[in-house]
């Protein structure tokens, strides 16, 4: 009886990341060369000695797809085992680690574009996920895999929002601020305010926001009207997010007689202006702009 030939054991430690936008996910190209039929797979590679996985796959990503990506703090890891598989010119019995990150580029990041020659990638793009997911665009099995286990990042913010209101000439205005293209809802008029920083009071929120946004010292009265929202969107830093937002709205006051000004740069509001509130239905503006005006009885509901 002849001895069975023991192939070679090869062990490879891999990192890849899963990068969605809205519909979409960004995939790479196998060349030519290592698959007869088209083939593709997560932007990503294998680890260089001494490398921190990390750091492997923002580099992988940047080859294949010309595009800086941002990782999230966990992974998970996928292993693959095959005991005869043709590698490198040669039978081996391979074992293939791969550890997946949550990605996710800018939102005004260009087309992706491989720039790395004659590596292993043959093109890089953004994808239809149901076609993915369907079989309709044929993947290697580590995408499904890896999306088998992905979940949308979760996140749940507290932001504190003020109503403030002035009468000039007989005609009543609210204070409204618009956001910016760039942010979630970008364009919609919103009531002035924002996120509140850990171990930030509401009502120091809310008079630090005002300052950033319009420019104008307040003093914050009573609470109006509680609101969330949920949904699923790209948030501004391109990350896709399962998103809860809790709205405390309160009422605000001055005695500030200077013109509004946006103050904060590069910030989420773009334009800041006092709005009769007759016109506000008029304009494209956030819930909370309409639910603050009738909880405060200057609209119907």
């Amino acid at each position: 009886m002849t001895r069975r030939e023991r192939l070679p054991q090869v062990q490879r430690v891999a990192a890849y990341a899963v990068i969605l936008r809205d519909e979409k996910i960004l995939l790479s190209r196998l060349s030519d060369t290592l698959t007869a039929t088209p083939q593709w797979t997560l932007p990503g590679g294998g680890l260089d000695h001494g490398e921190d996985p990390r750091a492997a796959v923002v580099r992988e990503v940047r080859e294949e797809t010309g595009l800086d990506v941002t990782v999230g703090d966990t992974a998970w890891v996928l292993s693959a085992h095959s005991a005869n598989t043709w590698r490198r010119g040669r039978n081996v019995n391979a074992h293939a680690l791969r550890i997946v990150y949550d990605g996710w580029v800018p939102v005004d990041a260009p087309e992706p574009h491989t720039v790395e020659v004659g590596g292993s990638t043959a093109e890089a793009a953004w994808l239809p996920l149901a076609d993915v997911l369907s079989g309709d665009i044929p993947t290697l099995p580590l995408v499904r895999d890896a999306l088998t286990q992905h979940r949308v990042t979760q996140v749940q913010r507290v932001g504190v929002y003020g109503l403030l209101t002035r009468t000039l000439d007989g005609r009543t205005e609210v204070l409204l601020t618009r956001i910016a293209p760039h942010a979630v809802s970008g364009g919609k008029w919103h009531l002035p305010g924002g996120g509140i920083d850990f171990g930030e009071s509401p009502r120091e929120a809310l008079v630090r926001e005002f300052a950033e946004e319009t420019g104008l010292k307040v003093e914050i009265g009573a609470p109006l009207e509680i609101r969330d929202v949920h949904f699923t969107g790209v948030a501004p830093h391109g990350r896709l997010e399962d998103f809860h937002g809790l709205h405390l709205i309160f009422t605000v006051t001055t005695s500030d007689t200077q013109e509004p000004v946006v103050v904060e740069v590069d910030g989420t509001t773009d334009q800041v202006a006092w709005v009769a509130i007759s016109d506000v239905a008029g304009l494209d503006t956030t819930p909370q702009v309409t639910a603050a005006l009738a909880a405060s009885g200057r609209i119907a509901r």
